[in-house]
């Protein structure tokens, strides 16, 4: 199993989204101390209101990936997650694929239809649509990363005799979507490379409008059955899970029970773990990534 880590995320409206460090400096940390992977997660129009009650601010996670992207050579890159129904599906594919090739095929779009009413209405996206848009999209991001010309219409969007370029540097990009609805299954099943499970307090899955995902035994037998589907169509599945544990802040504290809780995750078929720092100053983040490398990654 590989660990990611996830930039801080910005909570409320008054932080700085960048106090946790630069871009370009974290992801170098990070590389140096032997994690995996560095995510980004999205929110363009959050409401003040959901702010304050616990809301987060982003950077655009292409653009913080990109960034990372030209000074790392192994850390994979990760959208954790973008919001596909908020994009035109041709300029997310651009933009995927864009990031893919600075880094030489190390991005991972991690994706999802989101959940926050007010930041559909800001951006003009129908909430309705969101599942349409979504199933849309995913056509579309296969078709445009074969740097073949093609056409296809739909509800929303019609491309006649169109041809987007770069390709990917292996001629796709994985896609891992996040979730615990039984669309977002099917959708895994059928078309996608990883599936991130959404874990948290309880009152998160009101939010988000997702079904809690059970146990870690009941994720387990779910990657089972999910990985027979796909090796159908010959793909591998990826299964990404979130650690949420407060402790983990100081990474060499209790680490005989994280390894425990690491181990359970892998025998659950989990390939990948993101783990979140608290946000702080650049020196503190840094310790953290430093710190965690030296016990858990070494």
């Amino acid at each position: 199993m590989r660990f990611m880590l996830q930039y801080p995320d910005s909570h409320g409206s008054e932080r700085d989204m960048l106090e946790s460090g630069s871009v370009a400096g974290i992801a170098v940390a990070l590389e140096k101390a032997g994690w995996h992977g560095l995510a980004f997660t999205e929110h363009p129009a959050p409401g003040s209101r959901w702010l304050h009650a616990g809301g987060h601010q982003s950077l655009d996670p292409f653009v913080a990936l990109g960034g990372a992207a030209t000074v790392t050579r192994e850390l994979r890159l990760l959208t954790y997650l973008a919001v596909i129904p908020y994009r035109n599906p041709l300029l997310l594919a651009k933009a995927a694929a864009t990031v893919d090739r600075l880094s030489e095929g190390r991005f991972i779009l991690g994706a999802g239809a989101g959940y926050l009413k007010g930041e559909f209405r800001a951006l003009g996206v129908d909430f309705d649509e969101r599942n349409a848009l979504f199933d849309e999209a995913l056509d579309a991001l296969a078709l445009s990363w074969r740097g073949e010309p093609f056409s296809y219409e739909s509800r929303h969007w019609n491309a006649r005799d169109i041809q987007t370029l770069p390709r990917p540097v292996a001629g796709t990009i994985p896609v891992w979507l996040g979730g615990n609805a039984k669309v977002t299954l099917r959708r895994v099943a059928k078309h996608c490379q990883g599936w991130m499970p959404l874990f948290g307090a309880e009152e998160l899955f009101a939010t988000t409008r997702t079904p809690h995902p059970g146990t870690l035994e009941d994720v387990a037998g779910k990657i089972e059955a999910l990985r027979k589907e796909a090796s159908g169509r010959g793909a591998e599945l990826d299964l990404v899970l979130p650690y949420h544990d407060a402790s983990i802040a100081k990474p060499e504290s209790e680490a005989d029970r994280h390894r425990a809780s690491f181990g359970a995750f892998e025998d659950a078929g989990a390939t990948w773990c993101v783990i979140q720092p608290p946000a702080g100053p650049e020196e503190e983040v840094r310790a953290f990534i430093e710190s965690f490398g030296a016990t858990y990654l070494g």
